[in-house]
């Protein structure tokens, strides 16, 4: 009869998550399309009225069908036995009307084809093979790298979705961060609106996009996409660039006109440097440089701190976040943006007085008219929901809450504050109380030529990680002492007072002196007098074991030429020596 539906199970619903481990009935009948989870209460229904196209494809679990939708959209299932093929092939013709479609996947192996926009994925095919599929809605930030490269970078799955598709959360899964396009050519204005107004549906390979294999097509085009130079009647447009601009509208990256809550423009970034745009929105913001573009989650954002700077002239904002944004092979996971103290600004929320009082409960305002750094913060405050860490309870001998220092061969200041240590600007680092097992205090730069002024500062974290910072202030000690006291962490003090050891050393080296000298005049054998060999103590550390942890203050030493506290050590051998800063 007809009205008897056709079965399967269990299928799997590869779609969005193509490791999805949830089993499912698939049941086809004349009205549409049905799969229900075999545990659980996940349903997908696609009535027969949308249905486009259906495909056959090998899989890693089996056969699998793809269905296209008249909208763009589309939804796998997996697990179908090869011998289902002709079952499946018969009751799509006489309910839909349709066939069933052989797709063969590209396996040998070919970097170079044809990119086509299928909805809302990227398909990468080789002749009429497909050599993947990518779901754009995974694409996180796009980036023209250069004249004729294009970036994608996709967001990994947080733990609690590991877990979902049957990972352990201990487990570390391989996963796709960034793909790399290399797009050559050019292309008329024409064609590039043609390709956007067709790649919606799939219908039209972008052939005009310039790589290795329509290159051959595209020299003999008569609109002026040849290489010759020869000027057309249409502008034409960088291919590469086209196909950036297609990624960022299908993936949803570009601006939303009329939902932007606030701008800030031409903000300065030390980390990384540059200076970008922030547009605020209801769920996430943009973050706009000359080169990234980034699009982050409001979710993303887990720490934010509000810090003065020593110089007492400029504010720094820092914003956490996780997972990291990336440029390269580099990743970000602290953002740190300086404001000039006394630079204000003026600016009116896009909300209204009602979506403030219910949505926000009040953390935001209309209107501000305040420093810059304190609209910026409260603004961040209010739509991510995250409270700003501020100073506080540390202030170092010159009234300030850093202390400045060097992360290896990185200049800095860190941060005492209510919870944690905090090192900016590059790299940042976020050291919390809880994860401290003890701090170490150690004397560098001892030296004949005399004492040392600074001292080091070891983390030695219950992970087994370590953190040195070097060249703090000697001075500043006694108050960083206080402060770890007061937060009940362990110490280890390992300093050695410089200033006595050297004393002792000159003292008994006189001594030696005097003595060599009254046995200058001893007479030897023969009535010559001898000179006795000088002798000097070899080892300062027994020495400096006789006087203890002392750590009084030292007077000043007149004579004393303070050594520059920049590493002397070239960039080349420093491993996060980063050439380009922008």
């Amino acid at each position: 009869m007809d009205d008897i539906p056709t079965q399967y199970q269990p299928i799997y619903l590869a779609t969005p998550n193509p490791y999805n481990n949830t089993q499912g009935l698939l049941r086809l009948t004349k009205s549409g399309i049905g799969w229900k989870a075999l545990q659980g209460e996940q349903l997908v229904t696609i009535p027969a009225s949308e249905l486009k196209r259906v495909q056959w494809m090998r899989v890693a679990r089996q056969y699998g069908l793809k269905i296209i939708m008249k909208n763009g959209t589309w939804y796998k299932l997996d697990n179908f036995a090869k011998d289902d093929f002709d079952p499946l092939k018969e009751v799509l013709k006489k309910f839909y009307r349709i066939g069933l479609e052989t797709r063969d996947l590209s396996l040998k192996g070919s970097n170079w084809g044809k990119a086509e926009f299928q909805g809302s994925y990227l398909s990468f095919n080789s002749g009429n093979k497909t050599i993947f599929e990518v779901p754009l809605e995974d694409v996180t930030n796009t980036n023209l790298a250069g004249k004729n490269e294009v970036s994608l970078e996709f967001l990994p799955p947080d733990r609690q979705d590991q877990a979902d598709v049957g990972h352990a959360k201990s487990a570390k899964v391989d996963e796709l961060v960034e793909m790399r396009f290399y797009v050559p050519g050019t292309m008329t204005a024409t064609k590039a609106a043609k390709l956007d107004k067709h790649g919606t549906e799939g219908d039209l390979p972008a052939d005009e996009n310039g790589d290795k294999a329509n290159q051959s097509e595209s020299d003999h085009d008569s609109n002026g996409d040849d290489a010759d130079g020869e000027e057309g009647e249409e502008e034409t447009q960088n291919a590469a660039a086209v196909f950036y601009e297609m990624v960022k509208n299908k993936a949803d990256l570009g601006q939303v006109t009329g939902d932007s809550i606030a701008l800030f423009q031409e903000v300065l970034c030390l980390t990384p440097r540059g200076r970008y745009d922030i547009d605020m929105f209801p769920t996430f913001l943009r973050l706009r440089g000359k080169t990234y573009d980034y699009k982050i989650n409001y979710e993303s954002v887990i720490k934010l701190f509000l810090l003065s700077k020593p110089d007492d002239l400029h504010m720094v904002f820092v914003i956490g976040l996780d997972p990291p944004i990336r440029q390269g092979q580099t990743r970000y996971p602290f953002l740190v943006f300086q404001f000039v103290k006394d630079e204000e600004m003026d600016i009116e929320l896009n909300l209204d007085e009602a979506t403030i009082a219910d949505k926000y409960q009040g953390k935001l305002q209309r209107q501000y008219s305040d420093p810059t750094y304190q609209v910026v913060s409260s603004v961040f405050r209010g739509l991510t929901g995250r409270n700003v860490a501020v100073t506080g309870g540390f202030q170092s001998l010159h009234h300030t809450a850093a202390i400045k220092c060097s992360l290896k061969a990185n200049e800095g200041h860190i941060y005492p504050l209510q919870k944690c240590f905090l090192f900016i600007p590059k790299p940042p680092t976020y050291i919390p109380h809880a994860e401290i097992g003890s701090v170490s205090f150690s004397r560098v730069g001892s030296s004949a030529t005399g004492p040392s002024r600074t001292f080091d500062l070891k983390f030695n974290m219950l992970s087994g990680t370590d953190y040195q910072f070097s060249s703090l202030p000697k001075e500043e000690y006694n108050a960083l002492e206080q402060y770890l006291r007061d937060k009940n962490i362990k110490m280890k003090n390992e300093l050695v007072d410089s200033d006595q050891v050297f004393n002792t050393l000159g003292t008994i080296g006189s001594e030696s002196e005097l003595s060599d000298e009254e046995d200058d005049n001893e007479a030897g054998d023969g009535g010559v007098p001898r000179k006795r060999r000088k002798t000097r103590p070899t080892d300062p550390s027994e020495l400096a074991g006789d006087f203890g942890d002392d750590d009084e203050e030292e007077s000043p030493d007149e004579d004393f030429v303070e050594v520059s506290s920049e590493s002397d050590i070239p960039e080349e051998y420093d491993e996060n020596y980063d050439s380009d800063a922008d």
